[in-house]
């Protein structure tokens, strides 16, 4: 029984040890050194290196221990040391400390903390931290632009500029946009790494863009590296060709209309190239004789008409003498005489027609033949097509293949 009683009182006396010891605050660390007490205050926790240019960030959460004042950063076999001050002691909160003026290179750092006697904490390692610089920046290469797509321009002048998706392990962040807007100015517009593509509402026409893509080594950076050098995005051509799926008919007063249903005016944009067979193309119904008229609406306001290309039929009843005209809005333009009245014309122009270009052909009329417009055209939407003559002398029936325009959408 004895026995017994002495084990159970010094289970006891172990459980009272242990109870009293987790009572007391780990931050409250006692030794004692030549017969005195020494204090170590409470250490810091949840380290997160963050390298970073030339400099490296330590980020921890600060010690619960209301007697630390600050924080002391050690390198180089404690030769260098940086402090930092803080009267946080909340464990929940994220503190960084930036050490500067390193090289490019694999540091160590010890941290301790100190409370207002100069007492230190047991030390914290952090090991293995990677510092980046000119070495890291000069392997760096930008972002590829769709070399098979670079860029699209829309009716409104906005230009789009498309890009390539980077290889996720390099760690691109953005790339810059170095552009200059419709008032002359340098702009920098910034495309995210998971975007493909980013629109310019403003770009100035014929003016260089350039690109310079940033990255971080590592996703707990705390730097941005750049790409050295800008470089040039491909050359934006601001002559584009108008969006034919937007194009479609317009009945207006004595226009010609088809011979039969599958020759109608949307043969003229169905994207065929070279000269058609029939049925394949618009043939005019024969309903009296040359100069006929045709209307078709290119469902957007172009602002700068460039060009216009005109393919005949693949045989005969092509014309050789033709007029282009066009206007933005057709409310009460349209004209109350016949295509052929000497009087149309003047009509036109009172209703708001512009005669944009008068085509003449000194062939049979079937190859494709690309005829710029006069500079400085107004706002087109609608277009008019005016025939005077057929290269075979034919007086009624007329025929095209395709009709294609340009636009400098950038104006």
């Amino acid at each position: 029984m004895k026995t017994k009683n002495i084990i159970r009182i010094a289970a006891l006396g172990l459980m009272g040890y242990l109870m009293y010891g987790c009572s007391k605050q780990d931050t409250e660390f006692e030794s004692f050194l030549n017969g005195k007490e020494v204090k170590y205050p409470g250490t810091i926790s949840k380290i997160t290196p963050r390298p970073g240019n030339l400099r490296a960030g330590i980020t921890f959460h600060p010690s619960s221990d209301p007697s630390v004042t600050r924080y002391v950063v050690y390198w180089n076999n404690k030769a260098d040391s940086i402090v930092y001050t803080s009267d946080n002691h909340n464990p929940s909160d994220s503190l960084t400390v930036i050490v500067p003026n390193l090289n490019e290179y694999i540091y160590s750092f010890t941290m301790f903390s100190y409370d207002a006697k100069g007492n230190r904490s047991v030390p914290r390692d952090i090991n293995n931290v990677k510092v980046y610089g000119p070495v890291y920046q000069s392997g760096l290469s930008n972002r590829n632009y769709n070399l098979a797509n670079p860029y699209g321009i829309s009716a409104d002048g906005k230009v789009k500029l498309n890009f390539n998706l980077m290889d996720t392990a390099a760690h691109n962040v953005f790339t810059d946009i170095k552009y200059t807007n419709k008032a002359g100015q340098e702009t920098i517009a910034r495309i995210n790494a998971d975007s493909l593509s980013i629109v310019l509402p403003d770009y100035k026409a014929d003016t260089k863009i350039q690109f310079r893509s940033a990255f971080i080594p590592v996703k707990t950076a705390i730097d941005t590296f750049y790409v050295s050098d800008y470089e040039d995005f491909a050359t934006i051509n601001a002559v584009a060709v108008c969006d034919k799926k937007l194009f479609k008919k317009v009945s207006l007063p004595y226009d010609a209309g088809a011979l039969e249903g599958g020759t109608d005016l949307d043969k003229l944009w169905d994207g065929s190239n070279g000269p058609q067979g029939y049925p394949n193309i618009w043939h005019s119904d024969g309903h009296g004789p040359l100069p006929v008229v045709f209307t078709f609406d290119m469902g957007a306001v172009y602002k700068g008409l460039v060009a216009i290309e005109e393919t005949g039929r693949n045989c005969c009843h092509n014309p050789d003498d033709f007029e282009v005209w066009g206007i933005a809005d057709i409310t009460n333009a349209a004209t109350s005489l016949k295509a052929n009245d000497a009087g149309w014309a003047a009509e036109a122009t009172a209703k708001g027609w512009k005669l944009l270009k008068s085509i003449k052909r000194n062939d049979d009329g079937s190859a494709p033949l690309k005829v710029n417009f006069d500079p400085n055209p107004p706002p087109v939407r609608y277009i008019r097509i005016r025939i005077k003559h057929n290269s075979n002398g034919e007086g009624n029936y007329t025929n095209m293949s395709e009709l294609t325009f340009w636009n400098n959408a950038l104006l």
